[in-house]
């Protein structure tokens, strides 16, 4: 094997393994306590997959487990740096972050979700980001009011 051929073999998996940087979210990076936990704990799993990457006796394949680890080394401790833990809602008169929504939606559906941080937002989970088209809709609004989210209209029912 040749000189040459090894670096441009070198050369191709570094570039294989520089991940683009995940994109940090505009705007203050707002967390419940529980999402404070989670990222501190993405974190350490973070850490643990990047030390037993650097392990591996290969060089090759070392980058290679080592790019999404150490990628997100970064963006969680960027996170973590900037992470504003909001404490709950003092009262339940209005949404704020933190609080607990249902609402019903033009076609009788009812939902149910927090509103939370972007890091720890799951619509599935029912966690609602607060920078969220419907979030920001919500926000400082109060049981019985409607919200305009583009054509459709959603009432808020409850908070908690």
């Amino acid at each position: 094997m040749s000189v040459a051929f090894t670096k441009e073999d070198s050369a191709e998996t570094a570039a294989e393994t520089m991940l683009p940087e995940k994109p940090i979210p505009p705007g203050p990076n707002l967390v419940t306590a529980v999402g404070l936990a989670q990222l501190e704990r993405q974190l350490a799993e973070a850490t643990a997959a990047y030390e037993t990457a650097l392990a591996i006796e290969d060089i090759n394949e070392r980058r290679r487990q080592a790019a999404n680890p150490y990628r997100d080394l970064r963006y969680l401790t960027e996170r973590l740096r900037t992470a504003q833990v909001v404490p709950p809602p003092e009262s339940n008169d209005l949404v704020a972050f933190g609080s607990r929504i249902t609402i019903e939606r033009d076609d009788g559906r009812t939902q149910t979700f927090t509103i939370v941080g972007e890091d720890e937002a799951d619509p599935k989970a029912g966690t609602l980001s607060f920078a969220s088209p419907l979030a920001r809709a919500l926000i400082g609004k109060g049981v019985g009011d409607v919200a305009v989210l583009g054509e459709a209209e959603v009432e808020i029912v409850g908070i908690g």
